[in-house]
């Protein structure tokens, strides 16, 4: 039996719930053509044609951002999660920057392989699902899954990418994640969040669920929130 996590809500609400501070923007826009030169380059591939699967190791999962006619739980050799982005916009800033996960090289992964509803439109639901990604081309990998291997396309991190920086080892990278801060959240929160819905996947991340221990002793050391004072007269503050 998985034991509970250590990491709550209540502890990740010891860190303040955003900042208004940004850094630049540091990724730029593709080329005019990118996405529906990507696009057609994947359809091109496809064998049989018109059948796209897409392969899911983190928040795609719980929100895949396409229509999907098929899932199956699949796993990846050569590929891991590891928080190898750096964040300082949206769950981090320049005074707290934060790490995003995404995939990179190496190890291996358990995930969920979608087929995409390619159904009318097959160019046009793809170019929807890679104006949602970070600008650089899908790899393509062999997931295998329980009825067979199926070529995929994979969104993964790039050493080119202007945003990658190698996952430092896991002190360090637990000292970030138990402090950076964004305009959106914490990464506190998005390392709880992605556990959670992993779980929930039937998928049990040994990195991630260490991580999520770390993270807790660390935030332990924060001070809880003050409650909030009783008005004059006994009255309580009125509801948000």
């Amino acid at each position: 039996m998985i034991p509970p996590l250590s990491l709550t809500r209540a502890l990740v609400d010891r860190l303040p719930s955003r900042t208004d501070e940004r850094g630049p923007v540091l990724v730029e826009a593709p080329e005019p053509d990118f996405h529906d030169r990507t696009a057609a380059e994947i359809l091109d591939l496809c064998d049989p044609p018109g059948t796209v699967w897409v392969f899911a190791a983190g928040s795609l999962i719980w929100n895949p951002r396409m229509n999907v006619a098929e899932r199956r739980a699949a796993r990846l050799e050569g590929w891991r999660r590891a928080f190898c982005l750096n964040d300082r916009r949206m769950r981090g800033c320049p005074s707290a920057p934060g790490l995003m996960m995404s995939l990179d090289r190496g190890g291996s992964c358990s995930g969920v392989a979608f087929r995409m509803d390619t159904e009318g439109d097959a160019h046009a639901a793809l170019v929807s699902l890679l104006q949602k990604e970070p600008p650089l081309p899908p790899e393509r990998v062999t997931a295998e899954t329980e009825a067979g291997p199926v070529q995929a396309i994979l969104f993964a991190a790039h050493p080119d990418f202007a945003l990658y920086r190698p996952e430092p080892d896991i002190e360090e990278l637990a000292d970030i994640l138990a402090s950076a801060v964004g305009h959106v959240g914490t990464m506190a929160e998005y390392l709880l969040n992605t556990v959670i819905e992993l779980e929930r996947a039937g998928i049990h991340d040994l990195h991630l669920w260490r991580l999520q221990e770390m993270v807790a002793e660390r935030l332990e050391l924060l001070p809880a929130p003050a409650a909030p004072l009783p008005l004059p007269g006994g009255d309580q503050p009125a509801s948000p």
